[in-house]
């Protein structure tokens, strides 16, 4: 009979994770403790260092994000001014010539 595959959330791997690195528990104890082969503790492990850089990346890109958004909606805003800028001139011009001043 096959052994049931267990999954543990990002937020559990994490928190064995950080159990080993600031309370220093050692890793077979927490392997026993979860069930897990050391095999598997050290693959958390490998991925959490790897992906943690975009931990910090997020944070900028989220902000860089949030920046290009308003800049596009800024500029938006500003094309649309312009365009009535634009007719309220042409009617301008139009009264002008209908007037006789130019």
């Amino acid at each position: 009979m096959k052994k049931e595959r267990r999954h543990f959330s990002s937020k559990e791997k994490v928190g064995v994770l950080r159990r080993h690195f600031l309370e220093n528990v050692l890793v077979s104890n927490l392997c026993d403790e979860y069930g897990i082969h050391p095999t598997v503790f050290y693959r958390w492990q490998k991925e959490f260092f790897e992906k943690g850089e975009a931990a910090f990346e997020r944070q900028s890109d989220a902000h860089t994000k949030a920046l290009e958004k308003k800049i596009a909606l800024l500029k938006e805003k500003i094309a649309h001014k312009d365009g009535v800028i634009a007719e309220i001139m042409e009617d301008h011009v139009k009264l002008k010539k209908n007037l006789g001043e130019i």
